[in-house]
Order: C-alpha cells, then structure tokens, then sequence
C-alpha cells in the first residue's frame, strides 16, 4: 500500500477519517427537531452541508451573497429550507442578516462558519481592512455578536478554518498591518485569516466554559471549489495538482463540519482544531490564549466602528 492510499484509507478513534462523507458522518441522524446556520450555501462544502443536512431533516438557515440565487440552491433541498442574503464583507448586510435570523424565532442548534475567499493575487481592502481578514473573520464574528441571544442552550458553533492557517506571519495575527499596507502575500494574507478563524473559536469556545454551548474549528481538506476563483492562474494550476494529489472530493471535504455540527460523538468537545473528523494539532500559536483573547477584542473595537 502507498503512503498516500495509507493517508486516504486512514481512520480515528470514531470511525471516522479522509474518505468519510458528510452522508457517512450523519447517517441514521434524525435532525428533524434541529435548526442549521451555515454560511456560503451556494457552492462547495457549504451547498454540500446544506444539502445533505436538510436531508437528515434539520431545518436550514443558509447564506450567500444575494438572497435570489440562495434561494435557488436551497430550493433543490426542500421546503424545510431558509435562505438569507449576506454579503461578509459588508457589515451592514451582516447586521442585516443577523437580525432576519433572530426574527425567525428558531434557536440555532448549530453554527457552521463555512463562507470564504481564498488567496487575493493583489491587494484589496473593505473598510480599510485587508479583505480576506475582514470577509472570512470580522464578518463572522460580527454575524456571531448578532446572533448570540439566538444560540440554543447546547449550540454547537463550527468554524472552518484551514491547514493554511501554518503560513501566518510569525505571531499569528500581524496587529500593525491589517490594513496589508506594510506588506501583502496572497498566502501569508489567507494563513492570517484562517488562523484568525481558529483564534476566534478558540475564544469562543473559552467563553462558552461552564454551559453547553461549544465551538470547534477545522480543516476541511484540500478540495477544488469556488472558493479558488480568485487565484490567478499559475495559482490554480498549483492548486488543482495538489488537489488530484490529495484527492479529496467535496463530499468528503463537508464530513468534518457535519461532524462537528450534529454527530452525537461531538457532543461536548469544546475548543479543538479538527481535521478528517478527528481531533489534530494545530501551529502552536493557532492556541495561544492571549493572543486569541487580544483577536476578540480589536475584533470588537473595528465592529464597534459599523453600528
């Protein structure tokens, strides 16, 4: 056997491993009585998540950037089904769409953090913000300062961050320059907001001790989706090689946050970084209390600036 069938054929202590699916991951789950966040539903690991838990039942809240073409991709799930639009980048729409999901009057059973852009060539900035940090991180936790109160008493708050996050800059989070004035890479860029991703639920997660509320991050695998559509294309071609090296298909690329979202054997694991429905270990400083603790509060102070 290769390494790599090793790798891929490999499972942990659940059961679970890199070929598992998001179908394998809950089967035999009744989610009737659930209701569903998860952000980006209208490509990729996102409409995968979405598709395969409304199938289990669940009742599910899926964003996207305009609510027409949400609608049309929720739509293929059933009825049981909520579409909202939600630009990340835009704290408005985001204040926007927390506000149309706490009107429902559903409890969120479950968070999934899936939504993101990966890899900007040049510099772009949103509000003075490096748009990667501002879009995959400020505009989560400012959907999750809304949609606090709404969380159910044991909700389950699911992030998805990247292995990407181990090509930060040194630190984790360059607090001087998230502006990308004082220097940008398209790779160190995304590093720092995926590990900005995990930072975050890893604060979460701190905060939630002593309820049953938790949060989790992980590392969905290396799959190609829309969220390539910004690479240029020496980028996508190194992509998409690593991607058929790697194997892993949008099925498979779902499984870790359906795990993390409803499985029974995820229940309680509060503050952890996943990879193939396991618990793995991230870069040592995606754990450093302080610094996720120092990430919560500048991230409250620039969603302060957008009332």
């Amino acid at each position: 056997m290769s390494l790599l069938a090793a790798i891929k054929g490999r499972r942990g202590a659940n059961g679970f491993g890199f070929a598992s699916t998001a179908e394998e991951v809950t089967d035999g789950l009744d989610l009737s009585a659930k209701t569903i966040l998860i952000t980006g539903v209208t490509s990729g690991l996102g409409r995968e998540a979405a598709r395969v838990l409304a199938a289990r039942g669940a009742h599910v809240i899926g964003t996207g950037r305009t609510a027409e073409n949400t609608r049309g991709v929720l739509a293929r799930f059933g009825a049981n089904v909520t579409a909202v639009a939600c630009e990340l980048s835009e704290p408005a729409s985001v204040r926007q769409a927390a506000a149309e999901i706490a009107s429902l009057g559903r409890p969120l059973d479950a968070v999934v953090f899936n939504a993101g852009i990966m890899g900007l060539p040049k510099l772009q900035r949103k509000h003075g913000y490096e748009l990667q940090f501002f879009t995959n991180h400020m505009g989560h936790f400012m959907l999750m300062q809304g949609l606090m109160a709404t969380l159910a008493a044991d909700a389950r708050v699911v992030v998805v961050s990247s292995t990407a996050h181990r090509g930060a800059p040194k630190g984790g989070i360059q607090f001087d320059n998230l502006s990308g004035e004082r220097g940008y890479g398209a790779w160190s860029a995304y590093g720092q907001a995926k590990i900005a991703n995990l930072l975050f639920a890893k604060e979460l997660a701190r905060r939630f001790e002593g309820t049953r509320r938790t949060a989790n991050s992980l590392h969905p695998g290396v799959i190609i989706t829309n969220l390539g559509r910004h690479l240029n294309p020496v980028m996508k071609f190194g992509f998409g090689v690593a991607s058929v090296v790697m194997c892993k298909t949008v099925e498979q690329g779902a499984a870790t946050e359906c795990y993390l979202a409803v499985n029974p054997d995820a229940a309680g694991i509060n503050g952890q970084y996943f990879d193939d429905c396991n618990i793995a270990t991230p870069r040592a400083d995606g754990t450093d209390a302080e610094t996720a603790r120092r990430l919560w509060e500048v991230s409250e102070e620039i969603a302060a600036r957008f009332p």
